[in-house]
């Protein structure tokens, strides 16, 4: 079983993975729908905690 602490932290690991190879995040500086997608299960998680 995973620990709200364990899933926070991967919450934030695929966050900061798809901006840094996520293409249409770099290329427009501005974040793409499954950046601001995976940025919101990040915020619930860190209310989660």
């Amino acid at each position: 079983m995973t620990s709200p602490h364990d899933r926070l932290d991967q919450a934030r690991q695929d966050y900061e993975r798809h901006l840094r190879d996520c293409r249409q995040c770099e290329a427009d500086g501005a974040k793409c729908p499954a950046a601001k997608h995976l940025r919101r299960l990040y915020n619930n998680q860190l209310r989660a905690v």
